[in-house]
């Protein structure tokens, strides 16, 4: 009978002992750059620093224009559509970011050729193709124009065209 007190005591014991409270403080990494902020308005300042203004998704479409022109002068118009289509999402999601972009990125861009550019490069016939991309490129340079950035316009992307 002592043995079993004993042991049911013990048990008890280990059992109070795990319930107590203790540190509840998360323990985080150091690459827990984010989450270790424990303001949650700094650690939303933080993560706006980090997605920056309209430069990066710029960045993404100005790689995804050089695989829409490249796949153009293959002939390989399924993926010039979808590089096209992720461009308007880029943007569209750049313009959230920084809405004073949003007038002539809408006016010069996404609302006056996008769908003519797309119709163009859907349609899969060299000719239309053509003209859509020069659509698309006086259109993506007008934009930089506009938004007075027109030095990006000295590039070889917007010199040459995809098809010999």
């Amino acid at each position: 009978m002592k043995i079993q007190m004993a042991v049911g005591l013990a048990v008890a014991a280990v059992a109070i002992i795990a319930a107590a409270p203790g540190d509840d403080t998360p323990q985080f990494s150091p690459n827990d750059w984010l989450l270790s902020v424990p303001d949650p308005d700094d650690r939303a300042r933080l993560l706006q620093k980090q997605m920056r203004g309209f430069d990066q998704p710029m960045l993404e479409v100005g790689e995804r224009y050089r695989s829409f022109k490249e796949a153009l002068g293959r002939g390989n118009y399924d993926l010039a559509a979808y590089q096209w289509r992720k461009i308007r999402v880029t943007i569209e999601n750049g313009i959230e970011k920084r809405p004073g972009r949003a007038e002539n990125a809408r006016q010069v861009f996404l609302d006056a050729t996008w769908d003519e550019v797309r119709t163009g490069v859907e349609s899969s016939d060299p000719v239309k193709a053509v003209a859509a991309y020069e659509l698309a490129n006086s259109s993506c340079q007008a934009c930089h124009v506009a938004e007075q950035v027109d030095y990006v316009n000295a590039q070889v992307l917007f010199e040459t065209p995809p098809f010999k």
